[in-house]
């Protein structure tokens, strides 16, 4: 990815609890890491990621590591290439997913990310996560 897009309405709605604070506001609330995800979706020399290409990917790479759910955010978003120093705009998908502790979550965002950069010859997928107290 060449972007990061903008970081996070969701966490408000997820957020209120930190790693070793009180219990979770809410009844029925839990502990669960929360993970967005940022796809670049311009691909050099031959345009952007297509609706077509997007669902295919999220169908097999997404759904089958995150079967529980996530939510796909469409964004606009910008970032430095430290090797020219130029900055870059481009549309983008956050997905957020959020799922219990140790889940193997980490082998999980890096399965899905590789996959991404490797499938639309992306640079990086930016990768933020935290904990919070949520219910489904």
């Amino acid at each position: 990815m060449r972007t990061f897009g903008a970081v996070a309405v969701g966490v408000l709605l997820l957020g209120g609890c930190a790693s070793g604070a009180a219990p979770c506001l809410l009844a029925g609330q839990t502990r669960m890491e929360v993970v967005d995800l940022y796809f670049g979706r311009d691909i050099a020399g031959r345009g952007t990621v297509t609706e077509a290409e997007w669902d295919d990917f999220a169908a097999r790479v997404l759904t089958p590591r995150f079967p529980n759910g996530f939510t796909v955010f469409d964004t606009r978003g910008q970032w430095l290439n430290p090797a020219t120093g130029a900055i870059g705009r481009e549309a983008s998908r956050m997905v957020r997913v959020a799922v219990p502790l140790g889940a193997d979550v980490a082998a999980r965002v890096a399965a899905v990310s590789d996959a991404y950069k490797t499938r639309f010859r992306q640079v990086a997928v930016g990768v933020v996560s935290s904990q919070a107290c949520a219910r489904f």
